[in-house]
């Protein structure tokens, strides 16, 4: 996990630099909406990745993902430690009860 965190403190500090010298900047800029969007767009190339591509494809839009990802949570003000903290809380549950517990 060392290299989530740090790819979300690199994140964090490159949220006020100039969207013009920055990507995570440009994003943020651009608002909330967009970086949703974006998140959408990697998520739709993971998943293309995963059925048709080669593992080297998977394992590179994977990593576009969970980069966008932590992209928006930042944006959001959430942490990447309440994400795990969830996870956590849910480890040891079985996803069929874990989701039966999200519709009650």
């Amino acid at each position: 996990m060392d290299t989530l965190h740090r790819l979300e403190a690199t994140i964090a500090s490159r949220r006020a630099a100039s969207p013009e010298e920055s990507y995570v900047a440009k994003l943020n800029a651009r608002g909330l909406p967009k970086i949703a969007q974006k998140l959408g767009e990697e998520a739709t190339e993971a998943v293309i990745a995963g059925v048709a591509g080669s593992n080297e494809e998977l394992v590179g839009e994977s990593a576009d993902l969970l980069f966008h990802l932590l992209v928006l949570l930042g944006a959001r003000g959430v942490s990447l430690d309440h994400v795990l903290a969830e996870l956590d809380r849910r480890e040891g549950l079985s996803g069929l009860e874990e989701k039966a517990m999200r519709s009650e």
